[in-house]
């Protein structure tokens, strides 16, 4: 039984093989047919069509639970879109979203850099940031270089704004 396991286990890797040469891959070492060296430039991609960025993982901070007054909330939140909006435009913000609050962690960032330093500095104008709503963890993160196309992607699909 092992035996016949074992070749149907090879005969599956010859069939992938197969398939990868059929949909376009090259001999080691050369660049796909639909490789585009323009393009990979602009968005900065190394030769693995990636690059460094920070992510940074907002989690519930010390005061998210003192602020309670609905309209100071509203404010503060207000600001925290108008921010990030800000940091998209300026190509600093290259993906954010709310996470579902498991073990206090709300949302995320992926900033259009490699330092972490930098990211803090970018984050820190943040009004939820300032305000205690939220803290910050920071890491070293490395993507798809294709990651810097999202905000030039969503703003043609989207078709209401956050705070519409």
């Amino acid at each position: 039984m092992q035996q016949i396991l074992r070749a149907g286990s090879a005969a599956l890797l010859l069939t992938a093989l197969c398939a990868c040469a059929s949909a376009g891959e090259t001999a080691a070492g050369a660049a796909p047919a639909a490789y585009d060296a323009a393009l990979a430039e602009r968005l900065g991609a190394d030769e693995y069509g990636m690059r460094s960025y920070v992510l940074a993982i907002l989690k519930t901070g010390p005061q998210d639970a003192e602020i309670t007054d609905k309209a100071e909330r509203a404010a503060l939140f207000a600001g925290h879109f108008s921010n990030m909006g800000r940091l998209a435009e300026e190509g600093k913000l290259v993906l954010a979203g709310p996470l579902g609050g498991e073990d206090g962690r709300r949302g995320l960032f992926i900033l259009n850099t490699p330092d972490i330093e930098t990211a803090k500095a970018w984050v820190a104008s943040d009004p939820t940031v300032e305000a205690g709503v939220f803290t910050i963890d920071y890491s070293k993160y490395y993507g798809s270089a294709a990651l810097m196309q999202v905000n030039e992607v969503h703003a043609r699909i989207q078709k209401k704004g956050v705070t519409d």
